[in-house]
């Protein structure tokens, strides 16, 4: 008794489903004139911004060329400059540095130390005339 016993459905046969009719989408396939027409647009209007840019860049290289010159003189007054800088720079560390103080005065004064001697040299044979 409690064997699987086969069911009897009383199912209805259900109305067959009817079939819509897909839509086939085709593409809608551009003429050939209109597509080499939007590309020969396109061509165009690339070819007169390259034209355009050109032009900028053909007027823009004078500019450029004279700024690079003006920019070479600049670096070589800045590299004289420097070397004068240091220069000054050198001298004036060693104009009050205490231990040149009595060099750095000699040199810029016409006045000698009183214990200084001067020597000069003279040539022997030149000296008696005998």
């Amino acid at each position: 008794m409690n064997a699987i016993q086969p069911s009897h459905s009383t199912r209805v046969p259900s109305k067959p489903r009817r079939r819509v009719p897909r839509i086939k989408h085709r593409p809608q396939g551009q003429s050939y004139g209109a597509v080499a027409g939007e590309t020969t647009a396109k061509l165009l209007v690339n070819l007169v911004l390259c034209a355009a840019a050109i032009t900028a860049l053909m007027e823009l290289l004078p500019y450029h060329l004279s700024q690079q010159g003006k920019l070479r003189e600049v670096k070589r007054e800045v590299k004289r400059t420097e070397t004068r800088v240091n220069n000054l720079r050198r001298e004036f560390s060693r104009s009050f540095d205490p231990r040149q103080a009595q060099k750095v005065m000699r040199e810029q004064s016409l006045r000698r130390d009183p214990n200084h001697v001067q020597v000069v040299w003279q040539d022997p044979d030149l000296g008696d005339g005998n």
